[in-house]
């Protein structure tokens, strides 16, 4: 039995999403007398979420669903800072350019996943940080941090251990990542920050702002680190992050990433990153021997289905199927084209890896055929210096793999 009487927050409890929270109780009792008010940050460093970021997306769709309300902060203006956070140096600086850009992106990443039509809020913190001025900002807020705590946070007691440079502007960032949650309180009525477990310093930090400027009661909750069963590190591949957005990560492959979930993990990661009910989920990870890999595909179906669409979904499991199962056609891969005339003309192997997003220098793409993990139309390419023709077409097109599980189409246009 759940301790906690609020639907939000036995939710939250049951299927994995909470590791830390600064008054329990009380947000529970919050959660059954009225509407909470929850937000979590994503600064602009990237054009796309990616499944690292997946766990708190999740918690705010928790949160609507239960009629609460989720605020999506998209951090325009703390990206200019850039979150110091167990990082050892510096994060690149982006212009505006870029950073609008990325706000972008990383929209697109949330609107699949919240409802901004209904009661789900978007906001840019650029539109108070950018207005801000330093002295007044200084004297109003600074007084209520102080450097010896400041420095007892993980955040940045690591990065001095390891006598990494730790910049001004950066150790700014906890401030203002409090005075946000301030500013939400204010402008929303927001009464909840949740994040990562790396977030729990910057989170008290705006708990504590709240209550000593504002005398208001806010709450702070985080989630576990996600590790995989191996103790990797969630949502991360030889290949990189796997992204949230189809133009960085076609359906195709985000589908596979949730099939090629470690047999330990099926049963949790079903709670986090899906909605099926849990005693269906629990019937799934009792499953044993093959029949977990039907457990698998119901994981990456719902996974899939989720962040592009129950016809996305089915397109990758069609593919998938024919791949691996079947032997029948490569359809539903991700594709590229090229030149026809280029193709004809014969192209090198390795500048076709490339272009397929395969192999991302030709001395990668070396590698990998001297591994033996390259494939051309399901034959292994032995040859680094092969070049290919319009001979290996088959239907205006050819089949290009690295190992067994990345496939891409190659398409003369």
């Amino acid at each position: 039995m759940s301790r906690y009487r609020s639907e939000l927050l036995r939710t939250l409890e049951e299927r994995g999403y909470i590791h830390q929270c600064t008054d329990a109780e009380a947000l529970d009792e919050l959660a059954v007398d009225g509407r909470v008010v929850a937000y979590v940050g994503y600064d602009c460093t990237a054009d796309s979420l990616h499944i690292g970021h997946l766990v708190s997306i999740m918690m705010l769709r928790v949160l609507q669903r239960a009629g609460h309300t989720p605020i999506a902060l998209v951090g325009g203006g703390t990206t200019k800072v850039g979150d110091p956070s167990f990082r050892d140096e510096s994060r690149p600086l982006l212009d505006d350019a870029a950073i609008e850009a990325n706000k972008a992106g990383i929209e697109r990443s949330l609107g699949a996943y919240l409802d901004f039509g209904g009661s789900a809020i978007m906001v840019d913190n650029a539109e108070w940080l950018d207005e801000l001025r330093y002295i007044p900002f200084l004297r109003d807020f600074g007084t209520h941090f102080t450097i010896n705590r400041m420095l007892t946070f993980d955040s940045v007691k690591l990065r001095l251990e390891r006598e990494q440079p730790l910049t001004l502007l950066e150790f700014n960032y906890m401030v203002m990542q409090a005075y946000d949650f301030l500013e939400l309180g204010r402008r929303h009525g927001c009464q909840l920050q949740m994040g990562g477990s790396d977030q729990w310093g910057n989170i008290v930090n705006g708990v504590e702002l709240g209550r000593r400027i504002d005398g208001r009661q806010l709450f702070g909750l985080t989630t576990p680190l996600i590790t995989t069963a191996s103790g990797a590190k969630m949502g991360k591949t030889a290949a990189g992050a796997v992204w949230l957005n189809d133009d960085r990560l076609v359906p195709f492959d985000y589908w596979q990433y949730w099939r090629n979930t470690e047999d330990a993990d099926v049963g949790r990661f079903l709670r986090l990153f899906t909605e099926l009910p849990l005693d269906e989920i629990a019937r799934l990870e009792r499953l044993a021997g093959a029949e977990i890999n039907e457990a698998k595909k119901i994981l990456a179906f719902e996974a899939t289905a989720l962040r592009h669409g129950a016809e996305a979904a089915e397109a990758a499991a069609a593919a998938a199927r024919a791949q691996f199962e079947e032997g029948g056609p490569a359809t539903g891969l991700p594709s590229v084209t090229v030149d026809a005339a280029r193709l004809a003309a014969g192209m090198a192997i390795i500048e076709l890896f490339q272009l397929a997003g395969l192999a991302t220098s030709n001395a990668e793409a070396r590698r990998l055929v001297r591994g033996g993990g390259a494939r051309l139309n399901d034959e292994r390419v032995d040859d680094e210096l092969l070049v290919v023709d319009g001979s290996a077409l088959t239907d205006g097109r050819l089949k290009l793999s690295a190992g067994r599980k990345r496939h891409v189409l190659v398409e003369a246009g």
